[in-house]
């Protein structure tokens, strides 16, 4: 099966759903983003049939991409949620989001946001350093409120991907370090009355492609699990962390299935619930930035493709030098490919979209950057005053915006000149 499920050609034009990319580029303009409601489903309905009735909870990773149409939807599926700010709170619970269902992770987690939390009552607070831990204690008590915690415990173990993204190595500024975590969970259990033990959480890093990290983890944070429940702390859930990988190229990440069977078979007969917090293999393959050729340029040495798309709309490249597939809207099977830089407008060398692409190239064709549902729009920014991207849900014909395109002057409706 096609990693792209809902977007394929159909007489040589491409298709979202049964929506032409053509008319919606007609309709709302480019760039912009483009998501399958039928493939976001697909992959949450896969990740909940692959733990096959066992006590599980899938708390999406809302930095992935935190519309609040595709809250909406994961929420109506009875998706739980894994937050990391205050602001993505705010967004779960407009969306329809169930308070009991949000893991709130995150190293610096301020006293605004956790009252915040507290007042919401929400499920978990991933805790990730001692001090954090104290301050929580502080604040619930001011708040005549119990504070739900698990630790989110470094386990040291190389996720194997890049190193913006790895989490779970002692150096990264994630989690408490395993050899603490005995201490800090006892000083919990028995000297901060305002906080309740509920879990034990990890998470070593994202777009991972292989499932031995995983399991190598999920063995430390078992180990340190019976340790714990020998000396009478009662752990309530075991959250494994997300990071599961897409395929961007030629990469061959484990299937949902095979991910989640492993994660089960690797706890074993616990009673524990398990919690998993996917982003990327959620909303990744669920969506396309659609944009335009505005010029060509053929220099001596190299041809460039410049676009209207660039850099503060998709970050993942000039960010990680991370690859997406670049696919023509309209087919020419009779033209002839050139090699191109797929750039952007914006004043950086760093500004592309794609490096050395074999396509056949006419000013004002459209073009699909493939694989941008996650960390796409959440990460994409005004840098030059650009207005960020509108964005588009399809579900079979029908064509929703979901987000409109910014205005310059809503960007500059809150800037004041000196008086």
């Amino acid at each position: 099966m096609s990693k792209f499920i809902s977007f394929t050609y159909n007489h040589d034009q491409l298709f979202a759903e049964s929506a032409s990319l053509i008319e919606i580029a007609k309709e709302f303009g480019t760039p912009c983003y483009v998501y399958s409601r039928a493939a976001l489903v697909a992959a949450y309905q896969e990740f909940n049939r692959a733990f096959a009735g066992r006590d599980h909870l899938i708390c999406y990773a809302v930095k992935a991409n935190s519309n609040l149409a595709i809250l909406n939807i994961l929420a109506c599926l009875g998706s739980g949620f894994d937050i990391v700010s205050g602001g993505e709170l705010q967004r779960v619970l407009k969306a329809g989001g169930d308070p009991q269902k949000i893991v709130f992770s995150g190293v610096g987690k301020n006293q605004d946001e956790m009252r915040m939390a507290l007042t919401a009552g929400i499920l978990c607070f991933n805790v990730e350093s001692e001090m954090e831990l104290l301050s929580l204690n502080q604040l619930a008590k001011e708040m005549d409120k119990i504070a739900p915690v698990s630790l989110r415990v470094n386990p040291d173990v190389d996720a194997k991907t890049h190193p913006y993204i790895s989490t779970g190595l002692k150096e990264n500024k994630f989690g408490i370090p395993m050899a603490e975590a005995e201490r800090i969970y006892h000083t919990a259990a028995h000297e901060l009355p305002h906080v309740r033990i509920t879990g034990l959480d990890c998470h070593i890093g994202s777009q991972l492609t292989e499932i031995d990290p995983f399991i190598e983890a999920s063995n430390k944070m078992l180990a340190l699990l019976d340790r714990l429940e020998k000396q009478g702390i009662c752990i309530e859930h075991l959250d494994l962390g997300g990071g599961l990988g897409i395929s961007y190229s030629q990469e061959s990440p484990p299937s949902i299935k095979d991910y989640v069977t492993a994660l089960c078979n690797s706890v074993g007969q616990r009673k524990q619930r398990i919690l998993i917090e996917p982003g990327r293999s959620l909303v990744g393959n669920t969506g396309l930035l659609l944009t335009r050729v505005e010029y060509l340029k053929h220099a001596p040495h190299r041809n460039f493709a410049i676009v209207d798309a660039a850099m503060n709309d998709l970050m993942r490249p000039a960010l990680y030098d991370a690859y997406h597939e670049i696919l023509p809207v309209v087919k020419k099977s009779s033209e002839v490919n050139n090699t191109y830089q797929v750039v952007g407008p914006v004043c950086e060398t760093g500004d592309f979209l794609g490096h050395d692409r074999q396509l056949s190239l006419t000013k004002d064709d459209l073009l699909a950057v493939m694989s941008a549902g996650a960390y796409g729009m959440s990460m994409s920014s005004n840098y030059n005053t650009r207005p960020r991207a509108a964005e588009i849900m399809v579900d079979g014909h029908a064509i929703h915006l979901i987000r409109a395109r910014e205005t310059v002057e809503q960007l500059i409706a809150s800037e004041k000149i000196l008086d």
